[in-house]
């Protein structure tokens, strides 16, 4: 690939080259591409925060963990759930066959469910976060900054081939085509609205349709017990005379 070179090597042990192959192997180049450099750009945004590969988080997890974290928009990962978990149970099964210990394969597991779920990503082990990172990053260019001339190298060495709308494109496909893949207020179900027009639910329709516990019958929320009080009070909220 042309990457051992201008800071932008890979890990290079058996396992690696093995997860880096099939990768490409399962998806389209556009979305490969995404995968490795969600590595690059995770290992430098690590390494702004001051964290060491090899010594304040194992390197070849970032990297199992970048390379294969849309493993579930590939036609061998698409499961019926949502594709950040179906491709973590892909990954999880061909790192197990690969000889990965069971507690390494979990760090990966975790880093590509999770990847798409900010705020609790972020607050995982490095190797999660940085996964969660540099995938974010490749796609919005944030929140936090890399310097442009990396950037640019990276991209030189990884074209984008429109990736941003090459991956909605593959997660509605799975979506249309499964609604079962679609859980509520997630990326997946996110960009399967836009696609259809279709509109979430509210709080109080999926709580009321569930049960017949009428846990709204005779319910006034504390804000409109406060108004009501204040309303009530002398001189608040009407003019006296």
């Amino acid at each position: 690939m042309g990457l051992d070179h201008d800071g932008l090597s890979l890990p290079r042990t058996d396992v690696a080259l093995a997860a880096l192959r099939f990768a490409e192997s399962i998806v389209n180049t556009a979305v490969f591409h995404h995968s490795v450099r969600t590595y690059l750009y995770g290992r430098r945004l690590g390494e702004q925060q001051g964290l060491r590969p090899g010594h304040d988080y194992d390197d070849q997890l970032l990297f199992l963990g970048s390379v294969l974290h849309d493993a579930g928009l590939s036609p061998q990962g698409n499961g019926d759930q949502r594709f950040e978990v179906d491709g973590a149970d892909l990954a999880a099964e061909f790192l197990t066959q690969k000889g990965l210990p069971a507690a390494e394969v979990e760090v990966v597991w975790d880093a590509i469910a999770l990847h798409t779920s900010d705020g609790i990503a972020t607050r995982k082990r490095p190797e999660i976060a940085l996964v969660s990172a540099g995938s974010r990053f490749d796609i919005t260019g944030g929140p936090d900054p890399v310097p442009a001339a990396y950037v640019a190298r990276v991209h030189a060495a990884l074209p984008r081939l429109h990736v941003a709308p090459v991956l909605r494109d593959a997660v509605v496909a799975q979506t249309l085509a499964n609604p079962g893949k679609i859980p509520l207020f997630s990326l997946p179900g996110e960009l399967h609205r836009e696609r259809t027009g279709s509109a979430w639910p509210t709080w109080e329709q999926l709580t009321r349709a569930a049960t017949d516990w009428d846990d709204y019958d005779g319910y006034r929320s504390q804000a409109s017990a406060a108004a009501s009080t204040i309303d009530a009070k002398p001189g608040v909220g009407s003019v006296r005379t």
